[in-house]
This record gives C-alpha cells, sequence and structure tokens, in this order.
C-alpha cells in the first residue's frame, strides 16, 4: 500500500510538467494497442543508420580501381576492406560517447544529429577524388553518425512490455532490409552514365563521379527522415533526483537501480564503470560483437554470389513470426537455434556454386534469406538481453558500449574478410579447403564460438528492469 502512495504522484499529470518522458509515459500508460507512429520511428531510423553502410559493397571494388591506389588486381581486395573499415572504426571510437550522451540530453537530439552526419558526409564520400578522402569521409561518417545505440534503447521505451520483442525486431529487421536493400542500390545506381547513357551525359556531375549517385539517393532519404523527426516524441525522463529529494523519487529510482546510492550516482561518471561490472550486460555485449563480426564478414563475401535478394521474407518473419517465438522460447533459445542452424548453411555454399543455371541462383537466394532470417534472430535476442539489463537512464550508455564493441569487431571483419578472401584466391587447388571452401570454414568456426558463448556459465540471464 505504500509502495503504491509513492509511485502514484510520479503518475500524476503536474508531478513533472515539463519532462518529455513522465509526458510520454502518461501517454503509454494509456496505450491499448501498439505505437505505430513511434515504431515507424525506430523503423526508418535504423534504415538510415543501416543504408550508407550497405549500399557502398557493390562499387567499392570498382571505386578502389578507378582511385588507381592498388599496384594489382588482386590487391584491391585488400583496400576495399580499410575503406569498409574506416567507418565501423569511427563509430566504435565514439558509440560509447554518443550513448551516454543520449543519457543526459535526450534520444530525439543524438539522432537528428546522427542522421545530419549522414546527409552529409555520405554525399562527400560519393564525390570522393581519392584514396584517402574516401577514408576520411567513411570515418566521419561513423564517429559522427550516433544513431543505432539510441534507437534501441528508444524502442524500448515507446512500447509497453508485451510489445518489446517487437520493437527490438523492428531495429533489426530494419538493419538486415538495409543490408539487402543497400547493395541492390548500389549496384543499380553506380556508373549511371555507362549504364544509362541517355538519361546521364558524361560531362554531368554523374559522369565525373560515377559512384555519387547510389550515395546521393541514401542521403536523400536520410534528410526526409530527418525532417520527420521534427514530430519524433523524446521519451528521457529530464527531471534530475537530488540527495535531499523527496522520499517518493527516491523510492522510484531505487526500484530502477537497486539502491538509494546507486540512484544519487546514476548521473554521474561512475555509471560507464556501474556497466562493465555488470556480466549480464557485458557477456550479452560480448555475445553480440561475435555474431556482429561473423555476419559483417559473411555479408563482405556474400556479394561474390549473389547480389541481391528480397526483404520481404525478413519483413514477415520479424514482424509476425519472431514475437511468437520470443514468447515460446525466450530469447536466448531462440538464438541458438538460430546459430545452430546457420552452420550446416554456411557449410553448404561452396557446394551450391557446383549447380547449373537456373537452379544455383534459386537455392543460392533461398540459402541467403534462411541465413538472414537466423541472423537477425540472433541480433535481437542479444537486443533484448542487452536492454533488459539496465534501467532506463543507463540504457544510452549501455547501448552505446554495445555499439562500440560491435563496430570494432565490424571494423575488424572487413579488412579481415578481404584478406582472407584475397588469400583463398590464390589456393583455389589446395587439398584442404580449397579456395571459397576455405572462407565458409572459417565463418563456421566463429559461428560455433557464438553458439558456444550462449550458453552458461558465460551467458547470464539479466532480470527484467524497468520500462520506463
Amino acid at each position: 500500500m505504500a509502495g503504491e502512495e509513492l509511485a502514484a504522484p510520479l503518475l500524476g499529470k503536474d508531478r513533472h510538467p515539463g519532462c518529455p518522458g513522465c509526458a510520454y509515459g502518461r501517454r503509454k500508460d494509456l496505450q491499448r494497442g501498439m505505437p505505430y507512429k513511434e515504431f515507424l520511428y525506430v523503423w526508418v531510423i535504423s534504415l538510415t543508420a543501416a543504408l550508407p553502410i550497405s549500399s557502398l559493397f557493390p562499387f567499392l571494388y570498382f571505386m578502389i580501381r578507378d582511385l588507381n591506389i592498388a599496384e594489382r588486381t588482386e590487391d584491391i581486395g585488400f583496400y576495399a576492406g580499410f575503406v569498409g573499415a574506416s567507418f565501423m572504426f569511427g563509430r566504435c571510437l565514439t558509440s560509447t560517447a554518443w550513448g551516454i550522451a543520449a543519457d543526459r540530453i535526450g534520444r530525439k537530439p543524438v539522432v537528428v544529429f546522427g542522421i545530419s552526419s549522414v546527409v552529409v558526409f555520405n554525399t562527400l564520400f560519393g564525390l570522393s577524388v581519392n584514396y584517402w578522402m574516401a577514408i576520411a569521409t567513411r570515418f566521419l561518417l561513423g564517429a559522427l553518425n550516433g544513431l543505432l545505440g539510441p534507437i534501441k534503447a528508444y524502442a524500448i521505451e515507446v512500447c509497453r512490455p508485451e510489445h518489446e520483442a517487437l520493437a527490438l525486431s523492428l531495429v533489426s529487421t530494419a538493419w538486415g532490409i538495409g543490408l539487402i536493400i543497400g547493395p541492390a542500390l548500389g549496384g543499380y545506381l553506380a556508373m549511371p552514365a555507362e549504364n544509362f547513357p541517355s538519361v546521364f551525359s558524361p560531362d554531368s556531375i554523374f559522369g565525373r563521379f560515377p559512384y555519387f549517385l547510389p550515395c546521393l539517393c541514401t542521403s536523400i532519404f536520410a534528410a526526409a527522415v530527418l525532417i520527420s523527426c521534427i514530430w519524433m516524441p523524446e521519451t528521457l525522463h529530464k527531471h534530475k533526483v537530488s540527495k535531499n529529494g523527496s522520499q517518493d523519487v527516491e523510492a522510484l529510482e531505487a526500484h530502477l537501480i537497486g539502491s538509494k546510492e546507486e540512484a544519487e550516482e546514476s548521473g554521474s561518471l561512475d555509471t560507464k564503470k556501474s556497466l562493465f561490472r555488470n556480466w549480464p550486460l557485458m557477456s550479452s555485449i560480448i555475445v553480440y560483437c561475435v555474431f556482429s563480426f561473423h555476419d559483417m564478414a559473411y555479408t563482405e563475401h556474400l556479394q561474390n554470389f549473389t547480389s541481391s535478394i528480397s526483404g520481404t521474407s525478413l519483413l514477415v518473419y520479424q514482424l509476425l513470426l519472431y514475437p511468437r517465438m520470443n514468447k515460446v522460447l525466450g530469447p536466448i533459445k531462440s538464438s541458438r537455434i538460430a546459430a545452430a542452424l546457420s552452420i550446416p548453411i554456411l557449410f553448404a555454399y561452396p557446394y551450391m556454386t557446383y549447380l547449373s543455371e537456373p537452379g544455383l541462383s534459386i537455392i543460392l537466394n533461398i540459402a541467403s534469406v534462411i541465413k538472414n532470417n537466423l541472423s537477425v534472430t540472433i541480433i535481437t535476442g542479444t537486443f533484448i538481453l542487452q536492454n533488459n539489463a539496465v534501467p532506463q537512464d543507463q540504457r544510452g550508455a549501455a547501448n552505446g558500449l554495445s555499439m562500440t564493441g560491435m563496430s570494432f569487431f565490424k571494423a575488424v571483419a572487413p579488412a579481415g574478410a578481404g584478406i582472407v578472401f584475397s588469400w583463398a584466391q590464390k589456393r583455389q587447388h589446395a587439398s584442404f579447403f580449397p579456395g571459397d571452401q576455405m572462407v565458409f570454414f572459417l565463418l563456421n568456426i566463429v559461428e560455433l564460438l557464438g553458439l558456444i558463448l550462449t550458453f552458461k556459465p558465460f551467458l547470464a540471464v539479466p532480470e527484467q528492469s524497468d520500462r520506463n
């Protein structure tokens, strides 16, 4: 009874009239269905974060070739890998800082700034005149793009607990579809003066910069999303807890963080230290990083097998099937099953190439659809674990820390994939896993490692945290 008396004033309309988090919390308490508008923001912002990464894959090889950096053709993959890695390296350096900023000033300002960086630096990347400009613009795009950490926190905060799995699946689904649409966009729109001479003149800007058009289209989409963010509601609570604050505030903060003393320190720099002591969070981040490394290396190499596939199955699976599966199995068991099923698919990839057309294209596309669904299942499961491991006032920092680790692994993956692929091409007639068989064998080793890490005692299950 006393707890109800303490919590009730916090839900009152006049308790914190200037706090956007409280205002949205009152709206959420009255929700009976899904917050479709907020879910749309989660979707398009996540897609905005994914498109600049994936759209460069199909033309990056040719872009490096045209910049005349590599002396030998077989070295082009080596240089291209470092361009791909520069984005992830930049994001690795700043993601935690952006997450902390999202916990201090709000989700919306960080998202708006991140989308603005996409508009500017993705456009400049398409106008690169040399290798170092390409490296620099990709690095700055990653360093100033703090979107994914805050949007994962936002996805949890805009919905009621029963819609949590769907909310976070929107992030991973949009990301996965971005990795499908992006390569198709880049492959179709690159070199427009050569592919569409009746529309684009060789003397136009698209003739002088043959890889500018796909970058420009992505930037235009990001600009439209940026404008729509004017109406995006904020979810972060802006009121602070003083050391001599009222008992009702202290009671709520004690529920969120665990003790009054921790509540008083929740806004201090000690938050980062406490995150590192949170093993349920850290273990789920490590699992997330391992699978992210695998997915990035897989995506880099997959472009050599198939150009693009439809995202329809991914959309249907994540929005309709995954929430039900998560409700029955939970995020950990779902991730284990998905990782176990991925191993035989990866093992079969190099042998599929012995098939003749049109069977080859059909089988490769089916395998890619299944593999993408399995990968997104794993990533969504780790998102749920990470966001359940912390209260709201640490959620931005926790997701930022997660992005830092993931970005480091994804920065290593393109360079590593480029080196391994170049090495594999030189051993096409080796007796032990020749050529592409070695590439997929190494991918399976990483996948198996990730699967092992989903079991106890390594992976700890977080207790359910407050949904504010």
